[in-house]
């Protein structure tokens, strides 16, 4: 079954080759997704690998908190937005700009 890993905290010059590559010591990768802000372009440090379970456990305990180009990963199992509580959560929330 394949794992899909959130990689937080990365550099903003990070690219899916560099990460694709670092994953890819533990095992197979199957994507890597670099997430970049929908309305400047610009990457917004985080995304997400998928790989199968057992090497995706390993690279989950060797890669978090390491460091790439001076920042120290965040590395673990994704949740899924449901899981994750936050806006959707809480019935007084403002609306969003894509509300209007």
């Amino acid at each position: 079954m394949v794992k899909t890993i959130y990689v937080g905290n990365l550099p903003f010059s990070s690219t899916t080759a560099d990460i694709g590559d670092m994953f890819a010591n533990y095992g197979p990768v199957h994507s890597v997704n670099l997430i970049n802000d929908r309305e400047t372009g610009r990457p917004r440090g985080f995304g997400f690998v998928e790989m199968d379970d057992e090497p995706a456990l390993a690279a989950i305990e060797a890669l978090n908190g390491t460091e790439l180009h001076g920042r120290n990963l965040r590395i673990n199992e994704a949740r899924g937005r449901e899981d994750r509580g936050g806006r959707e959560d809480r019935g007084d929330r403002r609306p969003r700009r894509s509300d209007y």
